[in-house]
């Protein structure tokens, strides 16, 4: 796995190695990163350019991390795994993105308040067909974590059927195998 485009490009990103199933980790491909980050920006999407980034379920903060590469001001990663987290560590420390980012142990379900700007971006990357996306955004918008028009991306399996979520539009979706990316824009 590593940094499809940006000033990381080609840097290889920890991941998890033989030995480790048990951590439940399901890093987005290379291939579907790289069609989602040509789509957000050559689509009708914010820029990416000084973007604030919140990666929830972020396992191994490779959705943040291209997002950072691309340009993104701060990224914010939430996982309650201690794999996820140590992944995540290792690679903010191979890109030195210290400054930029920060690692949050949390419910992705269950954010509570946010203490700081809203986001303008937001990655949801749950355990496929569990309801996990749709919990995430509501929980995101009620704690205050979600800007104005702010674009959310929710990888999910294919087969799930997503449930429309108060105060988002589905904007675009696209399929990769059995993976389905849903883009939702929120009110204004």
């Amino acid at each position: 796995m590593r940094i499809i485009g940006g000033k990381h490009k080609g840097t290889a990103l920890a991941s998890l190695g033989a030995g480790d199933a048990a951590a439940h980790l399901r890093p987005t491909s290379d291939r579907t990163r790289e069609s989602l980050f040509n789509l957000l920006a050559h689509g009708d999407y914010p820029p990416l350019e000084g973007a604030r980034v919140l990666d929830l379920f972020a396992g191994t903060g490779a959705l943040g991390f291209e997002a950072l590469s691309r340009g993104a001001a701060h990224v914010l990663f939430v996982d309650e795994g201690a794999k996820a987290r140590a992944l995540i560590r290792t690679n903010t420390d191979t890109l030195r993105a210290i400054g930029p980012t920060r690692l949050f142990r949390r419910d992705a379900t269950r954010l509570g308040e946010n203490r700081d700007a809203p986001y303008d971006l937001i990655f949801i990357d749950p355990p496929y067909g569990k309801g996990l996306g749709e919990r995430a955004i509501e929980s995101a918008l009620a704690g205050g974590w979600v800007a104005p028009g702010a674009i959310v991306v929710l990888e999910e399996s294919s087969a799930a059927n997503i449930a429309p979520v108060p105060g988002f539009t589905q904007v675009d979706e696209r399929r990769y195998g059995d993976t389905t990316i849903r883009i939702f824009k929120a009110a204004t």
